[in-house]
């Protein structure tokens, strides 16, 4: 029914003045609003809950990087001692590992994750600080592979 009525509002151009505005007099010449005019709808973001983590925790002579990934390798987050404000030979510390860890871990709790799996690479101070920094952030580490 309700497409009749937007046919007939299509089909009959003639009943519109020349501003494109109905007569007055005219009650059938009604605006007809068509299904799904106007906004689009806005569609809310489903996120994932992953209840187990892979953390990867890269510690260089310079810089503290740890991202948080799915089992099958999809990174839900990442911080580095950068990213956190710490500049220059500062973000070689393990205070700044310990800052990157919280960080991380609380862009992920929305995603449910509670348990991880860490992967430490390289030779940095921040290695176990961010271990550190993980587990009293709330996390459970379930390994720690070197």
């Amino acid at each position: 029914m309700a497409e009749e009525k937007v046919k007939s509002a299509v089909a009959a151009p003639e009943a519109k003045t020349a501003k494109g505005e109905a007569p007055k007099d005219a009650k059938a010449a009604a605006p007809v609003v068509a299904v799904g005019a106007g906004k689009a709808a806005s569609r809310k973001r489903v996120r994932k809950t992953v209840s187990l983590a892979h953390a990867h925790v890269t510690a260089t002579y310079n810089n503290t990087i740890i991202s948080i990934a799915e089992p099958n390798g999809n990174v839900l987050a990442w911080a580095s001692a950068g990213a956190c404000g710490f500049k220059g030979t500062r973000k070689s510390t393990p205070y700044a590992a310990t800052v990157t860890a919280e960080k991380v871990v609380e862009r992920v709790v929305p995603y449910g994750v509670q348990k991880l799996k860490v992967f430490v690479k390289g030779v940095g101070t921040g290695r176990e600080q961010a271990i550190r920094g993980l587990h009293a952030a709330g996390l459970e580490i379930e390994g720690i592979f070197d």
